[in-house]
């Protein structure tokens, strides 16, 4: 009996390839990442079932090329590298993994949101250049308290719930913009108060993105918006890249139309150090680590081979698109 042949364009957890070789042909790409378009199209020619990563594209052309593919499954909580409608028109099922990564990304959040009002990786710069020549007085080096700042977060699903609940203790104002207002009891639950976007983009100390990449959301976050922000407000984004215009951004730390950012993805990635951001005091910057932890990482791989053999069997997707 042949096998289903299975592309993986990266390498997982040696547990997870373990579990697919048992019952499939599997062929995991070993060259750069992303996997060039061009062995992607080669490759995928013939697969039953794809395992693919959010910054592989897996377009029209690369579906259509797909004579065999009953199932996609990526390694991410976001499908919008995938063509959902012509996957879907080819009549291939999509899996996900979103839930698991909800506590990871949330806490990295937090993470930059601390780091940016108290300098932390600023200061650290500082010492390793040799610049902390003196002890600091009154007035020199001064950061800012969370308690009584206004946190507005665009995109209240899963994440920006955890985002909310991990800032209550902090007894920040939570305001927040999303598709779909939350229950009365879940928005007093989180002290989360909903208002129009114009008001989350006016009023926000710290504007946290948490939505999905779109159509709607395509550099929503441009330089008509940093205008109409506190210059004294930060931008943190730990969603997609593509949701800020990034050049935009940078006019704006540049004007300083906004006092910082902290970022974990970018329009492109990955990013040089010749990138204008990395030249700026107010920036910090992570390599899209925002479900960079172990126990993360590995329960995504678990789930990600689930919806592919789950897929395959043509049964129910631990989570289908």
């Amino acid at each position: 009996m042949i096998k289903p042949r299975i592309l993986l364009t990266r390498k997982l957890h040696d547990f997870a390839l373990a579990e697919l070789k048992k019952r499939y042909d599997v062929f995991v790409h070993s060259g750069k990442i992303p996997m060039p378009k061009d062995e992607l199209m080669r490759r995928i020619k013939n697969a039953d079932g794809l395992v693919c990563f959010p910054y592989d594209i897996i377009d029209s052309e690369v579906i259509k090329n797909a004579k065999s593919l009953k199932v996609i499954s990526t390694y991410s909580v976001g499908y919008d590298h995938i063509d959902v409608r012509s996957a879907k028109q080819c009549g291939i099922k999509i899996g996900y993994t979103p839930e698991v990564l909800t506590n990871a990304t949330a806490d990295l959040t937090i993470a930059l949101i601390l780091d940016l009002m108290r300098k932390v990786t600023h200061g650290d710069r500082l010492i390793r250049a040799g610049r902390w020549s003196v002890i600091f007085g009154a007035y020199d080096y001064v950061g800012a308290d969370l308690e009584g700042k206004t946190l507005g977060i665009f995109g209240m699903g899963r994440i920006g719930r955890a985002v909310a609940k991990r800032a209550c203790p902090f007894e920040m104002k939570i305001i927040y913009n999303s598709r779909n207002r939350l229950p009365l009891g879940l928005e007093k639950k989180l002290h989360a108060k909903h208002v129009s976007f114009d008001g989350l983009i006016r009023d926000s100390d710290i504007l946290s993105i948490h939505a999905p990449h779109g159509k709607e959301t395509d550099k929503l976050i441009n330089l008509g918006i940093f205008r109409k922000m506190k210059r004294t407000a930060f931008l943190i984004n730990t969603a997609r890249g593509k949701i800020v215009n990034e050049k935009d951004l940078v006019t704006a730390l540049k004007k300083n139309l906004i006092a910082g950012a902290g970022l974990d993805v970018f329009e492109k990635e990955p990013i040089g150090k010749l990138h204008p951001l990395t030249r700026m005091e107010n920036v910090v910057l992570a390599p899209h680590i925002g479900s960079s932890t172990a126990e993360t990482r590995r329960e995504m791989a678990e789930i990600t081979v689930q919806n592919l053999i789950f897929g395959l069997e043509k049964k129910k997707m631990v989570y289908s698109v």
